[in-house]
């Protein structure tokens, strides 16, 4: 689908977007006015049946496309073209609204009832695909991006308290359901929005549920197996070539493994792409988050494949310059060097793919990460991943902090996502604790994992896959018990065993390794320079939050990359990286203060 947006530079409407990568086709965008009963939207299909006009504006894949076809044509539905839209509209017409439950993909669409003069908003079940809205009146306003709603709706973009919140005390992550912006919302996943101008209907379509899990042990794994293999064969169909992100470590290793073997039953080789960043041989620096390189293992593992593999190197120069480009990308502060790197590889990738399987989101699944095991986060009571607050106030005023109130802010957010937890009777005080944890992950850090991976592979054209999100998996596995998951305290046991035949045994039971950062003291050094030119200037947006003798004495102190402040990679470096962005940020949409 085409973005509809306005050139900030010419101020001229366009139906794409012309990018370093070629011209973006990926996102939605429309409006409803509701008084004048009139929808519009971009790159929209409309059709009659009968006495019933609708309209559908779609983004996304349809990974059971062939399948709803065959059944809607068996129900005498007939089809004038081979896009997933006109299968959508078709089943919409056939089904209802409930034809949202047969769908197995990533999407964000909007279907329009001319008859009934009602507008639904739809988002795939995980939350892959974004779709953000906003009310103007009698008029809703909805897009794939944040920055397509500034440029048409005539919302302001303002930040107040809660805005702020969510960039300075939870940032890179966000609150579900919120735009950041003042104003700005976002369709939660899995839910349906309705609106006909005198109301708006929040419906939920898919949440999950707790259940007892019936399966033995052998079960498990052998269903297990059944669903990644299954998820990764349906997400490979394309009507274009596929490749896949190798690091070497188990869950992309599996996805590459599974895609190969597919590949080479039509004679044909995967190809693989691994990323790393220049002079990382010497300069890496083993800790308990990053216990060793990626590169000895994808070797071992392109021999394994016998695929065609692609070694992409970043420098720091490079990575430092893309944290602007991966603000324009998202539209929000994003995750600092993790995203500006991605979004240089990705856009590597796109110049030979444009579809690329990934191995994301199994350690919020599957129990990947420390803090499913570690004693104090378990008894923590806010989220694991960034359980001291004190690196994000390093630099801010005091006078700031007083109107912030970041501790009340992040206990509460974290608070309500805890009390949403499905719940099982009977299970111990252990067992529901990590139903926490896991919710917790899935909500908020797997969503900030996708946002990131959308954002930057969209962003050239690229279509990057997730297996292991297919909504079955993330469904079966919620219910799997710990002693499976972990068997013998083995973390993420059960994919190990999934995965049995599939990988060499040293890939299989590789240690963790997340995804690579750089320990180039040149890039820290680069950061410092362009923090201390963003001080020197008055006008510069965030120094109204900063204090500047605050900065300087951060900026000044030795690094150190072990105390991450969010997730496993952000440490200090990445704190400055994020500040840099978030001036960047605001000085690029002229955002208003309301505190």
């Amino acid at each position: 689908m085409f973005i509809y947006y306005i050139d900030r530079y010419e101020h001229k409407s366009f139906l794409c977007r012309k990018t370093a990568g070629g011209y973006r086709m990926s996102g939605i965008s429309g409006w409803y006015d509701s008084y004048e009963k009139r929808f519009v939207g971009e790159q929209s299909v409309t059709r009659t049946f009968g006495e019933k006009r609708y309209t559908v504006v779609y983004s996304g894949e349809l990974y059971n496309c062939g399948e709803l076809r065959r059944e809607l044509e068996k129900r005498g539905q007939r089809f004038e073209t081979t896009s997933e839209m006109e299968v959508v509209l078709n089943g919409l017409f056939t089904y209802g609204t409930d034809f949202v439950k047969q769908m197995n993909g990533v999407f964000a669409f909007a279907f329009y009832d001319e008859k009934l003069g009602v507008l639904h908003l739809f988002r795939d079940r995980i939350g892959v695909k974004p779709l953000f809205y906003t009310r103007q009146g009698d008029t809703i306003f909805f897009a794939s991006e944040i920055e397509t709603l500034l440029a048409n709706s005539g919302v302001k973009p303002v930040l107040d308290r809660k805005g702020l919140n969510e960039v300075f005390s939870i940032g890179p992550a966000k609150t579900y359901g919120c735009g950041v912006f003042k104003g700005i919302d976002e369709v939660l996943p899995g839910h349906l929005l309705s609106y006909t101008g005198a109301e708006m209907k929040n419906s939920c379509y898919w949440r999950l549920e707790s259940k007892v899990h019936e399966d033995n042990y052998e079960q498990t794994v052998e269903k297990t197996a059944f669903l990644l293999e299954d998820a990764v064969k349906n997400q490979m169909i394309s009507g274009v070539p596929v490749c896949t992100f190798l690091s070497g470590g188990l869950d992309s290793s599996l996805v590459s493994a599974i895609c190969a073997r597919e590949l080479r039953k039509e004679g044909k080789r995967l190809h693989t792409f691994s990323f790393d960043f220049m002079g990382n041989d010497k300069n890496f620096q083993a800790n308990m988050f990053q216990p060793s390189q990626d590169r000895p293992y994808v070797e071992k593992m392109v021999t394994f494949l016998d695929s065609e593999h692609h070694y992409l190197e970043c420098d720091s120069r490079t990575q430092a310059d893309y944290l602007y480009a991966s603000i324009d990308a998202k539209g929000l502060p994003a995750m600092a060097d993790v995203d500006s790197s991605l979004l240089y590889f990705c856009s590597e990738v796109s110049k030979e793919y444009k579809v690329a399987l990934t191995g994301e989101c199994a350690d919020e699944i599957f129990g990947g990460y420390p803090w499913f095991h570690k004693k104090e986060c378990l008894e923590a009571h806010t989220f694991p991943w960034t359980m001291d607050l004190a690196p994000r106030k390093a630099m801010l005023s005091d006078e700031f902090l007083e109107a912030l109130k970041m501790d009340a802010y992040v206990q509460e957010t974290y608070a309500k996502s805890v009390a949403e937890t499905p719940r099982l009777a009977g299970e111990s005080a252990l067992e529901t604790r990590r139903r926490e944890i896991s919710y917790l992950n899935q909500k908020w850090f797997m969503q900030t994992l996708l946002d990131r991976m959308g954002g930057t592979s969209t962003r050239y054209g690229l279509s990057a896959r997730v297996p292991f999100a297919d909504y079955r998996i993330v469904e079966y596995l919620w219910n799997v018990p710990w002693e499976m998951k972990a068997k013998g305290g083995v973390v993420k046991g059960l994919l190990r065993e999934a995965g049995r035949g599939l990988l060499p045994d040293d890939i299989l039971f590789r240690k963790k390794s997340p995804y690579p950062k750089t320990y180039d003291k040149a890039y820290e050094a680069i950061l410092v320079q362009k923090m201390r030119a963003i001080m020197a200037e008055t006008d510069s947006p965030i120094r109204q939050f900063l204090d500047t003798k605050k900065v300087e004495r951060f900026l000044s102190s030795p690094s150190d990359y072990g105390k991450p402040w969010y997730g496993q990679l952000m440490a200090a470096p990445q704190m400055i990286a994020y500040l840099i962005q978030v001036n960047y940020w605001l000085e690029k949409y002229h955002i208003k203060i309301e505190l």
